[in-house]
């Protein structure tokens, strides 16, 4: 299956998420966009996190040298990021998918990160409270929703609030695949262990 892992923001926690998700599953790992940090990208993080020898770890379609919005990473390297130049790699394993911040980050002068997924896609959104992280993850999930795209669970990154998930939950109807809690670091171990909390709910999508 191939699981496209987004967020309601940037800096929700997407890439331990697709870190745990990709150990978890054993599964190949792709961001097809990356913007800036290029010394530290997104998939070198996720490389570092996971110690099983069946994930490889995929190229971007693009790898952009300013830390910004991907249209304007873009415009800044001279280059204008094309649709039907990001094909997902071939692959007989799972395949999870890492979005750049949320669904609406623009890509171009007419596609966002939401035209990056496919209908036979699972989606799994990352939510992390803060005041207007309820708006955010509801306008998120009822945006792929009308799309027809299929949002297969959520995650909640961060220190529990029961008020703001248990409205999020009862509103959407969405899976609740479980919690990344603020840990003071993540490490292999660390990832190891959410890897294996989260495995059963993760096969069974």
């Amino acid at each position: 299956m191939k699981l496209f892992i987004t967020g309601i923001s940037t800096d929700v926690g997407k890439t331990v998420a697709s870190a745990i998700i990709t150990q978890s599953l054993e599964a190949d790992y792709w961001k097809p966009i990356q913007a800036g940090d290029l010394e530290n990208s997104d998939t070198i993080k996720v490389q570092s996190y996971v110690t099983n020898t069946k994930s490889k770890f995929h190229d971007n379609s693009y790898a952009l040298m300013t830390p910004a919005s991907p249209h304007l990473a873009a415009q800044l390297d001279g280059i204008t990021i094309d649709l039907n130049k990001i094909k997902a790699p071939e692959t007989n394993n799972h395949l999870v998918i890492e979005g750049a911040g949320g669904i609406f980050v623009p890509l171009n002068d007419t596609d966002t990160i939401i035209d990056l997924i496919k209908p036979d896609y699972k989606v799994i959104v990352i939510s992390r409270h803060y005041l207007g992280s309820i708006n955010h993850t509801l306008l998120t999930i009822e945006v792929l929703q009308n799309k027809g795209l299929k949002v297969s669970g959520i995650i909640f990154s961060g220190d529990k609030n029961q008020a703001t998930e248990s409205i999020i939950l009862k509103k959407t109807g969405v899976k609740f695949l479980g919690r990344i809690q603020q840990e003071p670091y993540f490490d292999q171990n660390v990832i190891q262990e959410y890897a294996d909390l989260f495995r059963e709910k993760l096969l069974n999508l």
